[in-house]
């Protein structure tokens, strides 16, 4: 038996609790997961198993990092029919080959493409980071920050967190989901949506802040977002230092307690 609990990012369900030997009943709190399609003009192209609620910042977000739309105001508006699918009407004069993405998708480690030829298709798509400074006391506390900022892995302790953050280290935006690509494209989605350049305005200066590693998907994604690094709590993977560097974005990992390690863009950082 599972009901929703107050928070619809979770789920209150039975539970047996053992403790000293003892067990007696108890409800818990656990993560929601449900399917959401994604169309675009009523024409589905994917999938993904999320935790409902920020579903229009989880469309957005993985339209623009994924290569489908180049900025965000291509999407004019994304439906929901509170039913599991969410379809993403473009603006006018935008047009998408629907086909051609489904053909041409590279995102999950299982996909067959990888090493050089994963960095080279990013970099088609993501132009080199715009040279920034980020003080590196800033960068000490932002997965601190990030950590005061999820209420329902408070609850559950089963989600993953992603932010943007600006350069002096305040939270634009922190989402939450039981799938950190959608945490991500959700914290993206919600960022360039309420920051949005017109096409050739630069982008505002941020940063990627996740609770968990940093896979080439995630470094990925920051930099189909034109975002100048990645900063997470977890180690990067060797691919996702390569794309990094590559670029010429920030990335930093095992950020804990003030400490991290420099995987890429050291020269970025400022005392």
């Amino acid at each position: 038996m599972s009901t929703r609990a107050p928070d619809p990012r979770s789920i209150e369900v039975a539970v047996e609790r053992r403790t000293g030997g003892d067990a007696r009943r108890a409800l818990d709190a656990v993560a929601a997961e449900e399917p959401l399609e994604i169309a675009i003009e009523g024409d589905a192209i994917a999938v993904v198993m999320r935790t409902p609620g920020d579903d229009e910042d989880l469309v957005r977000g993985f339209l623009l990092t994924e290569g489908i739309v180049l900025h965000s105001h291509e999407v004019a508006a994304v439906q929901l029919d509170g039913e599991g699918r969410a379809d993403a009407l473009l603006a006018p004069g935008v047009e998408i080959d629907t086909e051609q993405f489904r053909r041409s998708m590279f995102t999950s480690s299982s996909c067959g493409v990888c090493g050089k030829a994963s960095i080279e298709a990013v970099m088609l798509h993501a132009p080199p980071a715009e040279p920034v400074e980020v003080s590196s006391a800033v960068v000490a506390r932002l997965t601190d920050v990030l950590r005061t900022r999820q209420p329902t892995f408070d609850a559950t302790g089963g989600l993953h967190a992603a932010g943007v953050f600006d350069l002096d280290g305040e939270a634009l935006v922190v989402r939450e989901d039981v799938g950190r690509h959608n945490a991500v494209d959700k914290a993206i989605g919600a960022f360039a949506r309420e920051h949005a350049a017109e096409a050739g305005d630069p982008r505002l200066p941020a940063l990627l802040v996740v609770s968990g590693r940093q896979s080439f998907e995630i470094v990925q994604k920051a930099a189909m977002a034109r975002l100048a690094g990645v900063v997470g709590v977890s180690a990067p993977s060797s691919l996702a230092v390569d794309l990094a560097r590559e670029l010429g974005l920030l990335l930093v990992g095992f950020a804990r307690e003030g400490d991290y390690n420099v995987y890429a863009g050291a020269e970025r950082l400022v005392d």
